[in-house]
């Protein structure tokens, strides 16, 4: 008797995030093996003062694998570009940090997560804060548009890596800097997520109010 082996369904990456997205997009609990909503920011190190003045209904659509300001914050003034902005709180951080003069840039591929990202900006009354959607692989901006990118757990739900990092090269300034928060698999061990010990390089005073 002849046996035949299965035929394997092509996995659909886009299709897999945006069915989880558009979950996150009303909830992110229990969707993410890390903490996520209010008690994942200040788990993270987001200054508290930050974590406080966000509505609750913004603060609870947190979802991400780190903090990407953990190694060092943009400059007053800077334009910022967050990949995968999702619900958009990295952006509102960014702004409250580059100030009145500076602008972000949220680029999101999941168009319910878009919706919430918005409705997050209108309920903080961001002011310097665009958002675009689009994908990492092909990003819609110019040469040389930013002063800094950021990302948090987007990079690995990326298929082609090479080409993504390509392209947050090409629309960051020379000697502009590119820091993420995101996950790496180096096992066969389901991933995990550790938090970093309390006390972020950052300080409450160079986040702005």
């Amino acid at each position: 008797m002849k046996h035949h082996a299965p035929v394997l369904q092509p996995f659909n990456v886009d299709a897999e995030i945006l069915e989880r997205f558009q979950k996150a997009a009303v909830s992110p609990d229990g969707l993410f093996e890390y903490p996520t909503g209010r008690p994942g920011l200040l788990a993270l190190g987001y200054p508290a003062d930050f974590v406080d003045s966000l509505p609750d209904s913004v603060a609870q659509c947190y979802c991400g694998v780190g903090n990407p300001f953990a190694p060092g914050l943009p400059g007053k003034g800077w334009r910022v570009l967050d990949v995968g902005c999702g619900a958009g709180v990295d952006a509102l951080a960014a702004s409250r940090i580059v100030g009145e003069e500076g602008h972000i840039a949220g680029l999101e591929f999941s168009p319910a997560m878009l919706a919430r990202a918005a409705k997050n900006i209108r309920l903080s009354h961001a002011q310097t804060v665009s958002l675009h959607q689009g994908c990492a692989e092909s990003l819609p901006f110019p040469d040389a548009s930013f002063d800094m990118l950021i990302s948090n757990g987007v990079y690995n739900l990326v298929p082609n890596k090479p080409r993504a990092l390509a392209e947050a090269f090409r629309v960051l300034k020379s000697g502009g800097v590119f820091q993420i928060a995101d996950q790496i698999r180096n096992s066969d061990q389901p991933p995990a997520c550790p938090l970093p010990a309390p006390g972020a390089p950052q300080t409450e005073s160079n986040w702005a109010k």
